[in-house]
């Protein structure tokens, strides 16, 4: 038997992301209508963990900081890579450790550029 694919195979997954989408909006709307209102000072200043707020919270940052944010989400997800490797090694025979060994020489090279161009130096 031979399986066709037609609109009518959709119509759960069109529901439940209806239902979802829905749900997020009604809820949404439901506390903005049926929640309190009452608004006072202690409300409606910033609140930073209990410590009075000092300066200005528009103040620069520096870009250091974005950087290394950028570069451990990248490493970060570069090891996600292999999780599934560490599971099939064994079936991947010698292809797949050179496969590996060549993905972690490459992860290495871009690791070691960082560390030629002190990217992660905070001078």
């Amino acid at each position: 038997m031979e399986a066709q694919s037609s609109a009518i195979n959709y119509l759960p997954i069109v529901i439940q992301m209806l239902v979802a989408v829905g749900f997020a909006v009604g809820t949404m709307f439901a506390t903005h209508y049926l929640g309190p209102k009452r608004k006072t000072k202690d409300k409606l200043t910033p609140f930073e963990s209990g410590v009075e707020v000092v300066g200005n919270a528009r103040t620069p940052i520096s870009i250091k900081y974005f950087l290394v944010a950028i570069l451990f989400v990248l490493f970060d997800v570069e090891v996600i890579f292999m999780y599934p490797w560490a599971v099939n090694f064994r079936e991947m025979g010698v292809e797949g450790l050179v496969e590996m060994f060549i993905f972690m020489a490459t992860l290495l090279l871009g690791f070691i550029y960082i560390l030629k161009k002190k990217a992660l130096d905070w001078d």
